[in-house]
């Protein structure tokens, strides 16, 4: 990659990239991209590289990485967006005939990966010289005149492939979920790196904070500092580092309401109050390999437990787990994503329930009456639970750790029980709960089954004796 103008004349032109990070509130901003792309810094702009990367000495080169741990509102789209169109339309790339190089944005979602392509397109639109470059736009892609293109794209490693990369993109990266992986992240930039390889691009990972876990956290703890690696650049900042103009006082009451979550958010601090609540190997040995599904059997008393949804957000589910001895088989599982009809999933979970001869559910007891209503409809008793869903995920850790649980081969359940995390309140209690963003509705079903079948010694179970002849 070969600079037409170096970042600074473009930043300091008007007709080029002078209005995109104007004014002193982007003094930060323009210091470490200026640190990033390896140009020479100014006094004060050294001062802010050393305050924030810890560093003495610039990069004297374009680094290979780039990770900025910022605060929330830092400002880190609209930076990194101005960086995409640097890349893009100021620089000469070597690539093959036919070949067309892409500066790929990625974000957790393909909605919060556009506000970096309409930002992308707000900086074409304000530069005299460069906005008669686009040829054209979609929703998802900034086509230009050179063959470049600026894509956005969801972070689902599966469609990351394949491409040639002028730059990437990560945006918010330590927030990157799966349904079907617990550590997408890890994949997605394996799947990234090599894409850059022959043209040289750099990777710039940009992210508010999370947990001490991940690859955000992994690059953070071996480069951040004067030790890291050299072609690695790390830096961290808070919110009002890296944007003056937030008040203060929308961090002082965030910190009153929740401070380890504020610290994270605007102070860019990892958190240390959120752990895993159990390793992948732990479930995994707890997998019958290829088993989909168990056939109800005569001899058994089985359990269900369903956690509702309205249709339109999370999905609806069931399981279905049987005890033999002290080992704890889950039968069947049920899954229907939004949107859909409530009334009909919960048909279609009535009809599967006699099946197994189960007269009686367990279920959500925040879900309101209508579950009750509902399934009521079909011969079947919904029973709120008494415990709540943080109780139920610790009684399930012992299950696992000691291998009385027998679940069937399901990446998504395995995924949501291993993404679970552990957070510890300010009076001491852990709650057990699914990360940002992310879903628990198989773990949250499975769980709640396998906790009832445990102690069905206790509670009042109703069963079918016998088959009965639908009436529906």
């Amino acid at each position: 990659m070969k600079p037409k103008t170096s970042l600074r004349a473009a930043l300091e032109d008007k007709r080029l990239l002078g209005a995109a990070l104007d004014g002193p509130s982007w003094d930060t901003w323009r210091a470490i991209l200026l640190a990033a792309m390896g140009e020479k810094l100014k006094p004060g702009e050294l001062e802010i590289f050393r305050q924030l990367t810890k560093r003495q000495s610039p990069p004297t080169k374009m680094v290979e990485e780039f990770l900025g741990v910022v605060g929330r509102r830092g400002g880190k789209s609209r930076a990194i967006a101005v960086l995409a169109v640097y890349i893009s339309s100021l620089c000469v790339h070597e690539l093959v005939p036919g070949e067309t190089g892409i500066v790929m944005c990625i974000a957790p979602d393909q909605k919060q990966a556009r506000i970096v392509r309409n930002y992308c397109e707000g900086v074409f639109e304000n530069s005299p010289l460069l906005r008669g470059k686009v040829v054209n736009k979609t929703a998802d892609n900034i086509e230009l005149d050179n063959g470049h293109v600026i894509e956005v794209r969801s972070s689902q490693f599966r469609r990351l492939r394949g491409f040639t990369g002028l730059a990437v993109i990560a945006d918010e990266a330590a927030f990157w979920l799966s349904e079907n992986s617990t550590n997408p992240d890890t994949e997605i930039l394996n799947a990234i790196r090599p894409t850059l390889a022959t043209t040289g691009g750099p990777l710039f990972i940009i992210s508010s904070p999370y947990a001490r876990r991940g690859e955000v956290w992994e690059i953070y703890r071996r480069h951040f500092g004067s030790e890291g690696d050299p072609n690695i650049l790390v830096c961290q900042g808070t919110s009002r580092d890296f944007n003056p103009s937030l008040p203060q006082s929308v961090i002082d009451r965030a910190m009153e309401r929740d401070e380890p979550a504020a610290r994270a958010e605007y102070l860019a601090e990892f958190r240390t109050d959120i752990e895993g609540f159990i390793n992948r190997d732990a479930v995994v040995a707890c997998v019958s390999a290829g088993v989909r599904e168990r056939m109800p059997e005569n001899r058994n008393h089985y359990v269900a437990f369903c956690d509702p949804s309205g249709g339109s957000g999370d999905s609806m589910t069931l399981a279905i787990i049987h005890k033999e001895g002290k080992v704890i088989v889950l039968d069947a599982m049920r899954e229907s994503k939004p949107p859909f009809s409530p009334e009909a999933v919960v048909a279609e979970f009535a009809e599967l329930m006699r099946k197994y001869r189960i007269a009686q559910v367990f279920g959500d007891r925040y879900a309101g009456e209508w579950p009750r209503e509902q399934f009521r409809h079909y011969g079947i008793n919904y029973e709120p639970a008494d415990k709540s869903k943080s109780d139920i995920y610790i009684d399930l850790l012992p299950l696992l750790n000691s291998r009385n649980i027998d679940l069937l081969d399901n990446e998504r359940l395995i995924s949501q029980i291993t993404g679970l995390e552990r957070k510890t309140a300010r009076s001491g209690k852990d709650s057990i709960d699914h990360s940002p963003s992310s879903h628990d509705d198989l773990a949250n079903a499975v769980a709640g089954a396998a906790v009832y079948a445990d102690r069905a010694g206790g509670v009042k179970l109703k069963f079918i004796e016998a088959p009965l002849v639908a009436t529906w």
